[in-house]
């Protein structure tokens, strides 16, 4: 079994990280120190398990156990916290265990072990898969079909009654709903304003203008995207969390 292991604090992730080594249990494919590291990693190494501490800066486990739930595949959750007072809202995410700090190997082999039998379990799959996020989306130019992989693009703007998509070798015109493609690519696409999304990957810091507003500066291209005033505390508990520069 592929694990993720997330928690803000270097011994406890160092700690849990020798117990499953001396389980034999399972691969820590990954460890994460925040929310939004978690959702990186999980796009990119797709774990069967995620021990997910509650508190952590910036996005918390609840939240972050949200965003997971919108992925496909979607990860076993097990919760590591020194809490005992979530334990309800915890099960109500889905979690498979809830185990309290100091973590116990006993407890943890308990833990691990419930999470294999969930995912072996035929009636715990959906009935009707859920389909996987696109790698690339597709749109027509001048008649033709072309594909834009999503790894290349730099963000979505609605305009109208489309969607403008800016990527590596232009822009191109999409007929899709911001929502849709929000809840599809969670995880890689970070909402700024009512009409754009950007690629978490190609954020590349936060500023103030002189007319007051905030703005997304992006990787390799000098145009910046605005800010609202609604999405501002999230845009910067990202930007802090993964450690890009701001000037706000």
């Amino acid at each position: 079994m592929k694990i993720i292991i997330a928690d803000d604090e270097p011994l406890a992730r160092d700690r849990l990280r020798a117990l499953v080594r001396e389980l034999g249990m399972g691969k820590v494919v990954a460890m994460a120190n925040n929310g939004m590291e978690v959702l990186f990693a999980t796009r990119a190494y797709q774990p069967d398990i995620v021990l997910l501490d509650i508190h952590m800066p910036g996005m918390d486990g609840m939240q972050t156990a949200k965003q997971l739930a919108l992925l496909h595949p979607t990860p076993v959750v097990i919760f590591t916290t020194a809490y005992e007072e979530y334990a309800v809202e915890a099960f109500e995410h889905q979690a498979v265990d809830y185990l309290m700090k100091p973590i116990r190997k006993e407890r943890l082999e308990q833990a691990l072990k419930r999470a294999y039998d969930f995912i072996q379990t035929p009636s715990n799959q959906p009935l009707t898969s859920t389909p996987t996020a696109r790698t690339h989306i597709s749109h027509y130019r001048r008649g033709e079909l072309h594909l834009v992989p999503v790894n290349q693009i730099y963000y979505f703007f609605s305009h109208q009654k489309y969607i403008v998509l800016r990527w590596v070798d232009g822009e191109a015109l999409i007929s899709e709903a911001l929502r849709d493609l929000e809840q599809e690519f969670a995880g890689q696409f970070l909402r700024i304003h009512r009409s754009t999304l950007v690629a978490m990957i190609q954020i590349a810091g936060l500023i103030k203008k002189e007319n007051g507003r905030s703005y997304i500066q992006l990787k390799d291209i000098s145009e910046t995207l605005e800010v609202s005033r609604r999405h501002l505390q999230t845009v910067k508990t990202f930007v802090k969390d993964m450690r890009i520069s701001s000037q706000i």
